[in-house]
């Protein structure tokens, strides 16, 4: 494990090791790389620690300047980003790192007010934990996102490209084009489009929701829902009101829209 420190020296870090760890139970590397980005050195080292067990590449940063730098280097595949930082809060960090990476970003944070999570979450977090917090419960959290199916079931029965009006979602491939333009999409915003893209007649529940997209073992509030759609439809230049492309079903949850 690496760490790189406010002062931007790089050196490597031992972290206490888990009663698991040290019995050699650790998991072979997985390919995948995290950064954990905690000022709280000792906390940063215990969940990187963690991580490692579970066969993850892991980097410690301290610092928001630094966060942002280290995710162009090690394009990671989780970051863990805590919200309090030096010189670049959690927020600022994620807003960054959103502009070039589409990596699972799970926030942490001291504060239990839900308007503070929800800042978070509309820059582009995909979950958040509120400290104290269990280092399993994390760890459950993020194996939970990386199981999430990238092509929804049923999916080998759909075409390739789905249109809604000027709208096309190419679920396998993963990708979203508007007027024929590309949209850059967070993989949780794909996911829920994709959800809803290849059911659209079915009006989802946000439970619904979450089970498609962050799993059945999911724990927390679901108006993380409403979040990460309200983000979806700016980027797609929609809104509630008109509901071109994804419209809210009053009682219910969420829809596709047919792009009219």
């Amino acid at each position: 494990m690496r760490a790189v420190t406010m002062d931007g020296m790089e050196r490597d870090v031992g972290a206490p090791a888990s009663p698991a760890a040290a019995a050699g139970t650790s998991k072979p590397a997985s390919g995948l790389r995290a950064l954990v980005v905690e000022d709280e050195i000792n906390l940063a080292r215990l969940v990187g620690s963690y991580l490692e067990r579970d066969g993850f590449e892991t980097t410690l940063a301290h610092d928001g300047l630094q966060a942002v730098l280290l995710a162009r280097e090690v394009d990671p595949d989780v970051v863990v980003l805590d919200l309090g930082l030096p010189s670049l809060d959690g927020v600022e960090v994620c807003r960054q790192i959103r502009t070039f990476s589409d990596a699972y970003v799970v926030m942490l944070t001291a504060r239990s007010d839900e308007i503070d999570t929800l800042i978070g979450l509309s820059v582009g977090a995909d979950d958040y934990v509120t400290k104290p917090f269990s280092p399993r419960e994390l760890m459950a959290r993020i194996q939970a996102m990386l199981r999430r199916p990238r092509v929804a079931q049923g999916a080998k029965h759909q075409p390739d490209d789905l249109a809604f009006g000027d709208l096309k979602v190419d679920v396998r491939g993963r990708d979203v084009w508007l007027r024929g333009e590309p949209v850059a999409l967070t993989r949780t915003e794909f996911d829920l489009l994709a959800a809803l893209a290849e059911q659209p007649r079915l009006a989802f529940s946000r439970r619904q929701l979450i089970e498609h997209v962050w799993g059945q073992t999911w724990v927390g509030d679901e108006h993380l829902v409403d979040v990460h759609i309200g983000h979806l439809r700016r980027k797609l230049g929609d809104d509630a009101m008109e509901g071109r492309f994804v419209r809210t079903v009053r009682g219910v949850g969420y829809r596709m829209g047919t792009g009219e």
